[in-house]
């Protein structure tokens, strides 16, 4: 599931608290949340039209709500909404009566991993279902279009029901000798075709009605009405006819040599399929994999160190010894097995049916022989190593485009670890890569805290009241083998094996020493410090604090620390005892994601704070959204009138400030102003 869509929701809870708690869930799961709470039928009305929710999260146990009724009333709303029963208990007639009432799920409120994974199914579901229906009207749109564009066609085409004629185009009724369509409509097709032939078009037809694979295209005599014959290239789709399943059949008279119509599928140098004929191949495998057929792959094959070979031998040489390289290639694979050309020198090849290590054991065969292989180019003989990356297909990875992503992947993974190897994606291999992947991360993140090599950067926030000082926003990135790295990737392995609060230390102490040395040069900064939950857990962290800032002497400059709303509602307690420690000893405090819950100023009235951080899911296409616009100015008008000063986050446009500024935001931020940028190694050493 897309983490940055963002989901409405409607929560039939009889407590805000009972909301706000799965709210939580599902956004320390990654989930953006737009929230609305009803505790009766007319307050699920009104919020069916005014947010148009995407799921119902409903508690059966509310006063006065019944399931089955709700279930009526969002049918009634002719929505496509899945509604999800949150309750204490399983029982299993409960339940039964809960999924037979028209229920698509049933979450267990105590265990918020199954709550969130409920969430996930029926959100993705969701998708698919929109997706579909999406999909169908275009097919619809294009079949109309197709059917309007059939009689200006030269092919002859024909649609086939169950070996009859319910459909041809004009160009059909001349190839064949009839004067309308009345003289063909349910004439068997095999009345049409020599006898010589007639048996294997029989054939054909058979196993086209029981499988989905398309044949090849086949070459026949095909019968006039008169008895006259011509010769004929048949090629077979499967098609739809109002709305019934049936086949495209299409004749075209050959004028061209077969054989040199084969030509022009080959590429000139190695005399493999070329790029068109091998994707068409890919295509036809994927296919047949989404239909159920398994144990295919489709590989991808570079010779190493190309730009050197080309460089030495010529490029007339290379192409020679490319040509040898194919032939050898050919040779080494089934009849079955197609092999042609996808790139400059990338070699693609279908395998066809066979076992994983049979795939495994035909690769690394390949990749020997080509090494063991002398080559001829020009007047010098050289050997020549090639990295093979690939991909079993199954139902799963169906998909073109898919499926050469994974492939290419794992072509370059190969290169990376040197080349001349092998590297094939299995998707039952994920637990194992994932477990290496967490080590790889979790001994980059150590060896980061251990010699120093963590980054920051900053991102100016930018006053929109005329604010006096400067304002930026401190971001920390990781030093890694191709450069900084961002925290998405290493801060999930951190908070794994607890070690957030080092890298949140890390952060806060560099952040107080870069204030230091701008107030020494003269200038007033804000800076703002993401802190995580993990350190509120550690009871020496706020006297630390303390200590650094009473070190730093700071006197015109400020440190504000931000945590996200739903991770404070999660932790009130030791939020509030942190904070007020914290902003006695002078430092600022701020609420991101504010305003994402469904009553977010009553958090103020336990945590105090001087910055609301706007939701940034009220910033998307904002100029679009008038409601977005509405709800940030209401905001802003009860922050400012509790002494709170705002900010939006990822501001997109031009336009959008203009708006932010019209609903009373005090300072703005985004990449659209400012990406974030390096601070310099020497700007945070101890003064």
């Amino acid at each position: 599931m897309k983490l940055d869509n963002v989901i409405r929701i409607l929560f039939i809870e009889s407590s805000v608290e009972d909301a706000e708690l799965l709210i939580n869930v599902l956004r320390n799961g990654g989930i953006a949340v737009r929230p609305a709470r009803a505790t009766n039928p007319d307050e699920i009305k009104a919020c069916l039209d005014e947010i148009v929710p995407d799921l119902v999260l409903m508690n059966p146990a509310v006063p006065g709500i019944d399931p089955v009724a709700v279930m009526r009333q969002l049918d009634a709303s002719g929505r496509d909404l899945a509604l999800i029963a949150v309750v204490e208990s399983l029982h299993d007639d409960a339940t039964a009566d809960l999924i037979t009432s028209g229920l698509r799920g049933v979450a267990l409120r105590k265990r918020p991993d199954q709550v969130l994974a409920v969430v996930q199914r029926e959100f993705e579901s969701l998708s698919t279902r929109r997706a579909v229906r999406r999909l169908e009207t275009a097919l619809r749109e294009t079949e109309r279009r197709c059917d309007a564009l059939l009689d200006s066609s030269r092919d002859a085409i024909a649609y086939v029901h169950e070996g009859m004629h319910v459909r041809v185009n004009q160009a059909y009724l001349e190839a064949f000798g009839f004067a309308e369509f009345d003289d063909i409509i349910g004439l068997p097709i095999l009345d049409l075709i020599a006898g010589t032939h007639a048996d294997d078009f029989k054939n054909t037809l058979r196993g086209l009605s029981k499988s989905d694979k398309v044949p090849p295209a086949m070459e026949l005599l095909a019968r006039r009405d008169d008895g006259s014959t011509f010769k004929a290239m048949v090629d077979f789709a499967h098609a739809t006819f109002e709305g019934e399943s049936c086949l495209q059949i299409v004749f075209r008279q050959q004028t061209v040599d077969a054989a040199l119509v084969a030509q022009l599928q080959r590429d000139p140098v190695t005399g493999l399929f070329n790029r068109a004929r091998t994707l068409e191949c890919i295509d036809e495998a994927v296919a047949a994999a989404a239909a159920g057929r398994a144990g295919q792959a489709v590989i991808l094959l570079e010779p190493d160190n190309w730009k050197d070979i080309v460089a030495g031998t010529g490029i007339g040489n290379a192409d020679h010894l490319l040509a040898a390289l194919a032939a050898k290639v050919g040779e080494s694979i089934d009849e079955d097995d197609i092999a042609g050309v996808l790139g400059d020198h990338t070699l693609g090849l279908v395998l066809s049916a066979r076992g994983d290590l049979e795939h495994a054991a035909l690769t690394e065969r390949l990749r020997t022989t080509i090494a063991e292989t002398i080559f001829d180019a020009g007047s010098r003989s050289l050997t020549v190593t090639v990295t093979i990356g690939g991909t079993l297909l199954a139902e799963k990875n169906a998909n073109t485009e898919t499926v050469l992503d994974q492939a290419s992947a794992a072509l370059r993974a190969a290169q990376n670890q040197g080349g001349n190897r092998v590297e094939l994606h299995d998707p039952s291999a994920r637990e194992k890569a994932d477990a290496e992947r967490e080590q790889y991360w979790l001994d980059l993140v150590r060896e980061a805290l251990a010699q120093d090599g963590l980054r920051l950067y900053h991102q100016q926030i930018i006053s929109l009241q005329d604010a006096a000082g400067e304002y930026y926003e401190i971001l920390v990135r990781m030093r890694g083998p191709k450069g900084d790295v961002l925290p998405s990737y290493f801060f999930p392995v951190a908070e794994r094996n607890g070690l957030l609060p080092a890298i949140d230390r890390w952060v806060l102490g560099h952040a107080i020493d870069a204030l230091a040395h701008r107030e020494n040069d003269g200038l007033t900064t804000t800076y703002f410090v993401k802190m995580t939950l993990q350190s509120l857990e550690d009871p020496e962290l706020l006297p630390w604090l303390v200590r650094r800032l009473q070190t730093a002497n700071l006197r015109r400059s400020k440190l504000v620390i931000e945590m996200p709303e739903s991770k404070v509602l999660t932790s009130l307690r030791p939020t509030q005892e942190f904070v007020a420690g914290w902003r006695k000893a002078g430092g600022g405090f701020a609420i991101e994601q504010f305003g994402s819950g469904l009553n977010s100023f009553q958090l103020l009235t336990h945590v105090e704070a001087d910055f609301l951080k706007i939701d940034r899911s009220f910033m998307t296409d904002l100029p679009q959204h008038p409601e977005n616009q509405k709800k940030i100015a209401e905001i802003c008008k009860e922050g400012h009138a509790s002494g709170k000063q705002t900010v939006a986050e990822w501001v997109e446009d031009a336009v959008s400030t203009s708006l932010l500024f019209a609903c009373g935001v005090d300072f703005i931020q985004g990449n659209f102003l400012q990406e974030p940028a390096k601070v310099l190694a020497e700007e945070y050493m101890p003064v």
